[in-house]
């Protein structure tokens, strides 16, 4: 397990996705050139003045992967663990997200390496502000909009917005999503994710014939994602049997009550010592026994070294690419149901889509509104995947990267090549 870790390579793991689905599709080579590499690439370096006077120098990426079917869309994540190759990947899938349930944007992503937790308020706005003007050349409403990622939050956005506006002059709240809604954020954002997560397992339960209500979820990841995810299938009647963070797991066969082990974990820090839950390590989350195991973390975490310990009926992927390939495949053989992060994790932009738009009219949509919108675009998506998984009896991963590709591939073959 630990030579897997090492050699993991996001980037490489989606050009491995693509190639799949494009032999499938068959792609011609021309087509597979232009999708496989990211339209642009862009590395700022910039110095940031500490709350001690000195000045750190800081590397920021933005990457903007295919604009064909509209502007590219895409995170900031402020992490120590940020390189190139893993910007690359994220801003590819993006793209497959938006195509796979139907919205016009392309994929883009962004990051800063820095580790946020060591720094402070003043020192994370002066960093937020100085990216935001070095990648101003190629954010913007109808180019590029950002939005909130790993340790990125509305606070976040809202310096990035107004470092925008300041230097056009005026307010232009639709450059990022994810917004507090006092400058122009969206009802339900903050749910988005975990609710489309919540939605096409749903479907996913009923298409194999299982019920959720009773069901066993375990949830790797107690973030924004997983939490709130907790939250939507603990009212939904499911058992969360395991939850875990960075620190470790926490495991009662009779259930957890999710408002209770996030309390636990604002106070101290983690869920770990949470009472009545028994203590486990950081990957046994993923091999306790249950019927929906719902990975929110971070990329990789399904392996070959460990796939064989998963005991779900139903994976669903509130995190990007937390299965590798070859783990994909034997969890496909043994008849388990893998929701992939394309399809599974695509609420967050389309409320993120649904901001935009309310931004660029201004005018707002209440809360049910965009619950109805939203249950509607991934209800639809997951059905056409599966019709397609059904069609040509593979995977829903390959179904979905399928049905994305081939709408990327015919809108840039419609729209040709310039000059």
């Amino acid at each position: 397990m630990h030579n897997e870790v090492i050699s993991f390579n996001p980037y490489q793991m989606a050009i491995q996705q693509f190639e799949l689905a494009a032999d499938k599709l068959g792609l011609s080579e021309d087509m597979r050139e232009i999708l496989r590499k990211p339209k642009r690439e862009l590395i700022v370096n910039f110095p940031v003045r500490l709350d001690n006077g000195h000045v750190k120098t800081f590397t920021g990426y933005r990457v903007q992967h295919n604009m064909n079917r509209g502007p590219t869309k895409g995170g900031i994540r402020y992490s120590s663990q940020v390189i190139l190759d893993e910007v690359r990947a994220l801003a590819m899938w993006m793209t497959w997200k938006c195509a796979v349930v139907g919205i016009p944007y392309g994929g883009a992503k962004g990051g800063v390496l820095c580790d946020p937790k060591l720094m402070t308020s003043g020192e994370l706005e002066r960093m937020t502000r100085r990216y935001t003007t070095e990648i101003s050349v190629i954010i913007g409403p109808h180019s590029d909009i950002p939005a909130p990622d790993v340790n990125t939050n509305p606070q976040i956005m809202s310096w990035m917005m107004d470092t925008y506006s300041m230097h056009a002059g005026y307010s232009i709240p639709a450059v990022v999503t994810g917004k507090p809604l006092s400058i122009g954020g969206s009802e339900g954002r903050n749910d988005a994710t975990a609710t489309g997560v919540l939605f096409v397992t749903r479907r996913a339960a009923q298409h194999l014939g299982m019920t959720l209500k009773g069901a066993r979820v375990s949830l790797q990841g107690f973030g924004n994602a997983g939490s709130v995810a907790a939250k939507l299938f603990y009212n939904e009647g499911c058992k969360i049997v395991a939850v875990s963070d960075t620190q470790g797991s926490i495991y009662n066969e009779d259930g957890l009550d999710p408002a209770e082990v996030l309390r636990h974990k604002q106070a101290r820090g983690s869920v770990i010592g949470f009472p009545r839950a028994q203590s486990l390590g950081v990957a046994d989350v993923l091999e306790v026994p249950c019927d929906v195991l719902i990975p929110a973390a971070t990329e990789g975490v399904t392996t070959t070294a460990n796939v064989h310990r998963v005991q779900a009926r139903i994976v669903t992927e509130a995190a990007n690419g937390p299965t590798t390939p070859e783990a994909d495949q034997i969890l496909f053989k043994r008849g388990c149901l893998v929701v992939p992060d394309i399809l599974a994790n695509a609420g967050g932009v389309t409320v993120s889509y649904f901001e935009w738009v309310q931004d660029l009219q201004s005018f707002f949509w209440g809360t049910e509104e965009i619950t109805k919108r939203l249950q509607i675009i991934m209800n639809r998506a997951f059905d056409t995947v599966l019709e397609q998984a059904e069609l040509y009896h593979c995977d829903l991963r390959l179904a979905a990267n399928m049905l994305a590709i081939s709408r990327v591939a015919e809108a840039s073959q419609i729209r040709g090549i310039y000059p």
